[in-house]
């Protein structure tokens, strides 16, 4: 297991990480207003859709309902990459953070590309299809999350780690500003506050809505048929890298502040 500077090396690595997602970029707040223009002109069924999002998300919150993965097969995964018995959550928490990473990186690559297949196909059809592209997303990023939950040792079927997920969503979504605020929400559940994040989540209407807008002047593309396919296969991917990346981020970060303590625990 890594030591102690080793640890506080990593920690100081992704404290510099989330320092630089709170600088806000001209592209960024650029990008946002195409998709805010469409908005207006976007058939009510794809309103409609969205609205069966927030019904779906919540149940995700409550239940996890349809979006849950199968951990079984991850552990199958990680026992093969680690060579040692994993037959628990409690196990994984055991593997070496590099093991983690590397396992990351190698199941995060066949949902990226996953998601730049859908939104290749979706993209055929342009605005038309953006109502099966949205929800499909959704899927991809909830499920991806959960996968990088596991391979950090963290269990998706607790409802308080499913809310964390949201709120990590909800960070690779937003703007500079809003990740400021979002990042000190995620800080407080590392420090042992999983509550206080959960009922911070009440706003996460917001999340579907960021989710769907934040799309841009990339899906502004996606419009065009036919054209779409390239354009939706690279903001898919993009969205999902940009999650996959915050993901890992956060989950390592609270692994790195659990060995810690348990480092200064067993020191005294």
């Amino acid at each position: 297991m890594e030591s102690k500077n080793d640890l506080l090396r990593e920690l100081a690595n992704i404290e510099k990480w989330e320092k630089e997602q709170g600088k806000a970029g001209i592209w960024e707040r650029i990008g946002r207003l195409p998709f805010q223009i469409l908005d207006k002109l976007t058939p009510q069924w794809i309103h409609n859709k969205v609205g069966t999002l927030l019904e779906e998300l919540g149940v995700y919150i409550q239940t996890g309902g349809k979006y849950l993965v199968n951990k079984n097969k991850l552990y199958k995964i990680i026992e093969k990459k680690t060579n040692r018995p994993i037959h628990s959550l409690s196990d994984v928490k055991r593997i070496p953070l590099q093991s983690m990473e590397e396992i990351s990186r190698s199941v995060l690559e066949s949902r990226k590309n996953f998601a730049a297949i859908q939104g290749a196909s979706t993209g055929i059809g342009g605005i038309f299809t953006l109502a099966i592209d949205i929800p499909a997303l959704l899927a991809v990023s909830l499920k991806t999350l959960q996968e990088i939950a596991i391979i950090h040792g963290y269990d998706p079927d607790e409802k308080s780690e499913r809310a964390f997920m949201i709120k990590v969503l909800q960070f690779s979504l937003a703007e500079a500003v809003s990740k400021r605020a979002i990042l000190k929400e995620l800080s407080d559940y590392g420090g042992g506050r999983a509550d206080r994040v959960v009922s911070q989540l009440k706003g996460w209407r917001e999340v579907v809505y960021t989710f769907r807008d934040q799309f841009g002047w990339k899906k502004l593309f996606q419009v065009v048929p036919i054209a779409g396919m390239i354009f939706g296969a690279i903001t898919n991917r993009t969205m999902i890298s940009d999650l996959s990346e915050a993901g890992v981020m956060f989950y390592r970060k609270r692994v790195i502040l659990e060995r810690l303590v348990h480092i200064n625990k067993t020191t005294k």
